[in-house]
């Protein structure tokens, strides 16, 4: 009996997984995609129109549910059922696994802010970190590409934190909230700009899915596609080419190589069955996210690979990197007992505050080398579980205190960089296993005095918005205190990073692996830092572009192993 050979398998669905599926299929190359989750489907399962009301704790979140009650992601989280992690002694990092079709898609922000020239060549500026092996400028056509086909709503604002996109690209904007203005207009007098955020959500309808209708949170999923998700978008676009095949809770065990040390596919286990299965493939696209891809790869241990594939650098699972984040907000007298009306919007902030330090940095006036986004939170929300916590008494008193304090406090979510250092990397456990006996990630961590730093200088300006808005804000917390936990933000990245050297990264810029060529990973593992925006939009063009690529050497009869079949 022989296994019949793939040309391309793709673990994961997620932004990278289910974007070079799209791209390969679309180019004519058939893939067999993987995901070690459930199957998924938003047109039936996503609770749209449901009330917090509806749900038991008022829909508050729950070590099941983090995000609470109708958060997209149905069986993952910080904690999966079978599927531990661990930490290194003293240190700690929380690893968010979605563990269904669409991967994080179903949950993300959808915040899908380009990178600019500054955070391409971070090291050339400071000297800290590594750059990026291309510039700004060859990835500007992939991101235009990207934004069209996803559909992202904004404006070109003309910030040098912001590239522009080309005419037509963007779709319009949705209009700010009273808030979002007068914080705007707070932030204009200490000279900060607030602009419209690009988003991946629709506001005008785009192939068949349907503009957003302000209805539901973006976070409990979207059945009508306009809040972008991979499956709603890029899997059926690839199931129409009939070239894609999908398979669900199949978890990769290892990527299998030949005595040369060359890929020649992989096993997985099939967790309904709990039995293992072998494929055969010309090319594996390893797209898990970050820290799953580079758990894998040093479980795919051989003698021609003594320390896990693809880490003859030593640098999977090193580098690692999640965004900075901190909170902070205060009730604004001004927005007391103010006229009630539908402020609904996409769930989150229309406007935002990009990062406007580039040329005081460059000047050495800051005692931080890289720059954070500030979010806006503010507006006639629906009330869940802690809506209210400071309020006291009861009866007409506490009515009162409701009516005037209901749309009135403002907040700002702090997203920032951090620079890669050497404490902070993911290894395997030499002890602990899955249920279907993997060995685990362990994690290591710890911030470095730059994002410290940083987060004292955001808390900071925040308090200066919010005092120029009229309110009263406390003492602020200390940096270490006030800094959410590594994995926290949910954009770690960075494991298996892409470089122009072999010996310090693990794939060139296409996302191949340096030591075996039919080997790519397309997920966030690749970048070379970790800027302050949201990942995920430039995961997807980076997928788009390195799947081309790919695609073009399969056509060209590279990377092929010209097997006609392997015992199995």
């Amino acid at each position: 009996m022989t296994n019949p050979v793939h040309k391309v398998i793709v673990v994961g669905s997620g932004a990278g997984g289910a974007m070079a599926a799209y791209e390969l299929t679309r180019q004519g190359v058939p893939v067999l995609l993987l995901e070690a989750g459930r199957d998924y489907d938003p047109k039936t399962e996503t609770p749209m129109f449901k009330l917090q009301a509806d749900a038991p704790l008022m829909g508050a979140g729950t070590i099941d549910k983090d995000f609470g009650y109708y958060d997209a992601t149905v069986d993952g989280g910080w904690t999966v059922p079978n599927e531990p992690y661990t930490s290194a002694e003293g240190t700690e990092f929380k690893w968010w696994r979605a563990r269904m079709l669409g991967g994080r898609t179903n949950h993300w922000g959808r915040y899908a802010l380009r990178f600019s020239e500054h955070d391409f060549k971070g090291k050339s500026r400071d000297g800290l970190g590594a750059d990026w092996p291309f510039e700004y400028q060859e990835l500007a056509p992939w991101y235009d590409k990207t934004e069209t086909l996803v559909g992202v709503c904004g404006t070109n604002t003309g910030l040098d934190d912001m590239p522009p996109s080309p005419e037509g690209v963007l779709q319009p904007p949705p209009t700010p909230r009273v808030p979002e203005l007068l914080i705007a207009a707070a932030a204009k007098k200490l000279g900060i700009p607030a602009v419209p955020m690009h988003r991946a959500v629709l506001t005008q309808p785009k192939d068949n899915r349907a503009a957003c209708f302000y209805a539901t949170p973006c976070g409990h999923g979207c059945s009508i596609g306009a809040a972008f998700q991979t499956t709603t978008s890029l899997i059926p676009m690839a199931k129409a080419t009939g070239l894609l095949t999908v398979l669900t809770n199949a978890m990769v065990r290892e990527v299998t190589t030949d005595d040369k040390g060359q890929v020649t596919g992989l096993v997985y286990v099939d967790k309904t069955s709990g039995k293992d299965v072998t494929l055969v493939s010309d090319v594996v696209i390893l797209a898990a996210s970050a820290c799953e891809s580079a758990r894998i790869l040093l479980n795919s241990k051989s003698a021609k690979h003594p320390n896990g594939l693809a880490n003859s650098s030593g640098q999977v699972g090193r580098n690692l990197m999640d965004s900075t984040g901190a909170n902070l907000g205060a009730v604004v007298p001004g927005l007391k007992g103010r006229p009630r009306y539908n402020e609904d919007g996409h769930t989150a902030n229309h406007l935002f505050i990009p990062w406007w330090g580039h040329q005081a940095q460059a000047k050495g006036e800051l005692d931080f080398p890289r720059g954070y986004h500030l979010e806006l939170g503010g507006r006639f929300s629906e009330p869940g579980a802690g809506f209210g916590g400071k309020l006291q008494g009861f009866g007409a008193d506490l009515r009162n205190q409701v009516e005037q304090n209901y749309g009135s406090y403002v907040g700002f979510a702090l997203r920032g960089e951090m620079v890669p250092n050497e404490h902070c990397y993911m290894d395997i456990d030499p002890e602990v296993k899955d249920k279907w006996g993997i060995p685990v990630a362990r994690f290591h961590w710890q911030w470095s005095e730059h994002e410290l730093k940083q987060v004292a200088h955001g808390l900071r300006t925040i308090k200066a918005i919010l005092e120029t808005m009229g309110a009263t804000v406390a003492e602020l917390p200390k940096p270490e205190d006030a800094i959410l936990k590594g994995g926290e933000i949910i954009h770690e990245v960075g494991s298996t990073r892409m470089g122009a050297d072999p010996k310090q990264s693990v794939t060139n810029q296409w996302g191949q692996s340096w030591d075996c060529p039919n080997l790519f990973v397309m997920d966030g593992g690749v970048f070379a830092s970790n800027p302050h925006k949201n990942c995920t939009l430039t995961i997807m063009t980076l997928a788009m572009r390195n799947s081309d690529y790919l695609a073009k050497q399969l056509k060209a009869g590279a990377l092929s192993a010209q097997r006609k079949g392997v015992a199995a």
